[in-house]
């Protein structure tokens, strides 16, 4: 196992050779699982906050002036007065939601539950080692995460409201929102101090993976016989740590233009209200589009990877193959890695870079395109001629294919500056990012829950009502985002508080209405149709969320390997233990034995406990 395994393995049995308190145990844990668990939770609840923002938003798009029904009244009370009076969303407050909501479904909710939650769980098991590298850094990483959500939450309730300058606090709009506000403690600066905790914290996780993989791999782990989620995660933690230093340092230097009024983002000559504003000047706003889209466009691929890996292993497992492509999956996302660095500009083509620098970034977007396409391609042709069971993690593992071909495909289109120029900051931009995260990501999150859910519990999750979440689900993400490129193709905006409603072209009919019969179906009529397959799919969790907690008491008992899975992490006890095995694995093959010719066997497992 290696000199530091057998320390780190050594340390544990001297540490907890009796029972911890029970605060040590479960809350201020080092144990992997037990802070995979939290990150988990936690995420899916930020997750239900980030979905209830926008669900309120939508609300205001498809009605813009109506009283919200139920939670109107509450608003007024909760985001502070002139916020919602009469129960109806003023301007500012869909501002204060918008914001929110990308910053929490972001950083709070998808990226924790794939790589904090997904990761710090299942990584040490699939490599056969009895802990992450660092264990109290681990700790650390998800209490400074969870400090930056309470921090992004109590914005909330400061006077003023939380942040207004969009997911993205753009300068100088982002250094000059709500001065007003108690001068220095308001919902913008709150902002930047809850994501240098969340930057902080992703930065002590990226380490501890990148140091757990490469030094506590069990014998016989070599690099070839790593699972492909296990790549996933490296490849993501080497995102995380080189992309998110620059935006730390950025959200420093917008917070000390804010609290101690320097300009690192504020150029000299701003008109605010009719007057210039006495500034230092000399700062760059452009300067902060490229420190933050240095680390957002990473951050994409860190949302992508640990689901690309999480669906890796359901598909291989359910199709009863092996993964196609192995090697060439892997050597991908290497590709994808680095191209993810070199192409953050193409989302600033409206800043007037210059015709000779965005055909660079035109050039190497389109090139990126091409691991995808591979990474893709290969999870298509592992199911051709395989014997596939569609339980309901299945389910959602096939429907993300197609849900992230759909966000991929529409977003070459986005590459050329020309195109761009027209299609920027409309809903088309919206469905295109949307396709890839929500029944892209999220599709592949859900898979995963419904997959390892007997391994972590020791119980199996109800398979029927898996199936009456997975179809509502799947009808109603494509009922919201489908009708997205329609409008921005037509020109919608993303930031309308109202919706469209003064845009003349909204009036006009589509015409593709005319060609199914239908009649009188406009651009503005589709905010409807969106805002009700919104509040569909949040029924559709219903389900989920009782099945998930419900079968915890009550769901039917799992073996150590329910799905006949090679996988290193089903040789552990169901669930897992203190130090994840009962003894060391041994590993003597590849990740994906299955009906391999000449073998007698339908699966071979990859190692064995020694």
């Amino acid at each position: 196992m290696g000199v530091v395994a057998k320390a780190e393995k050594d340390s544990h049995a001297d540490t907890h050779h009796h029972d911890l308190p029970f605060w040590q145990k479960y809350i201020f844990s080092t144990d992997h699982k037990t802070i995979g668990i939290q990150y988990s939770i936690t995420s899916l609840l930020f997750l239900l906050v980030g979905f209830i923002l926008i669900g309120l938003m939508r609300w205001q798009i498809a009605y813009p002036g109506e009283a919200i029904p139920i939670v109107g009244d509450l608003l007024e009370r909760f985001a502070g007065r002139g916020m919602a009076p009469d129960g109806k969303m003023s301007p500012d407050l869909y501002n204060a939601f918008g914001a929110m909501h990308g910053t929490i479904m972001v950083f709070l909710a998808i990226v924790p539950l794939a790589f904090g939650g997904f990761g710090n769980y299942m990584v040490p098991l699939q490599i056969g080692a009895p802990d992450m590298c660092f264990p109290r850094l681990n700790m650390a990483s998800f209490w400074i995460q969870a400090v930056g959500g309470a921090v992004m939450l109590a914005s909330f309730f400061v006077p003023g409201g939380a942040a207004k300058s969009g997911w993205t606090s753009y300068s100088p709009l982002a250094n000059l929102a709500d001065r007003t506000y108690l001068d220095i403690w308001n919902g913008q600066t709150m902002w930047l101090l809850g994501m240098v905790f969340l930057i902080t914290a992703s930065l002590l996780g990226s380490v501890n993976f990148i140091a757990t993989i490469i030094q506590l791999r069990c014998k016989g782990m070599t690099w070839m016989r790593l699972p492909f989620f296990c790549w996933a995660q490296f490849i993501t933690a080497f995102l995380l740590l080189l992309a998110f230093p620059p935006l730390e340092a950025a959200g420093i230097m917008q917070l000390v233009d804010r609290v101690f009024d320097t300009s690192f983002f504020l150029p000299s000559g701003l008109y605010v209200g009719g007057e210039v504003l006495e500034i230092s000047g000399g700062g760059s706003p452009l300067l902060w589009q490229h420190l933050f889209w240095f680390l957002a466009h990473p951050e994409v691929y860190v949302l992508i990877l640990p689901a690309l890996g999480i669906i890796a292993e359901i598909l291989t497992t359910n199709a009863r193959k092996p993964i196609y492509g192995y090697r060439l999956m892997v050597v991908s996302i290497f590709v994808l890695g680095f191209l993810s660095f070199i192409v953050w500009a193409h989302h600033m083509y409206l800043t007037g870079m210059g015709s000779a620098i965005s055909m660079w970034f035109q050039t190497t977007t389109i090139i990126i395109s091409i691991p995808s396409v591979i990474l893709i391609s290969c999870l298509f042709i592992t199911l051709w001629g395989g014997s596939i069971r569609f339980n309901t993690a299945m389910c959602f593992a096939t429907a993300f294919l197609p849900m992230f071909g759909i966000g991929g495909l529409t977003g070459i289109p986005l590459a050329f500056s020309t195109i761009d120029l027209y299609l920027h900051d409309t809903y088309y931009v919206i469905g295109h990012f949307h396709y890839i995260i929500a029944p892209g990501t999220i599709f592949a999150l859900l898979a995963g829950i419904y997959h390892w859910y007997p391994k972590v519990t020791g119980r199996h999750m109800n398979e029927f009502w898996g199936k009456v979440h997975f179809w509502p689900s799947l009808l109603f993400m494509n009922g919201i985002f489908l009708p997205m490129f329609l409008q921005g193709m037509a020109g919608f905006h993303r930031r309308w508080y109202d919706g469209g409603q003064s845009y003349e072209l909204t009036q006009r009919v589509i015409e593709w209405t005319q060609i199914f019969g239908f009649k009188g179906i406009t651009y503005i009529q589709l905010n409807e149709i969106m805002t009700w397959s919104a509040i569909g799919l949040f029924i559709a969790q219903i389900p989920f969320i009782i099945n998930f907690f419900a079968s915890i008491k009550t769901g039917k008992k799992a073996v150590d390997n329910p799905w006949q899975s090679t996988t290193v992490e089903w040789l552990a006890p169901t669930p897992p233990g203190h130090g994840n095995f009962t003894s060391e694995p041994i590993v003597d093959k590849g990740p994906y034995e299955y009906n391999v010719p000449d073998s007698e066997e339908e699966f071979s497992p990859q190692g064995k406990l020694s």
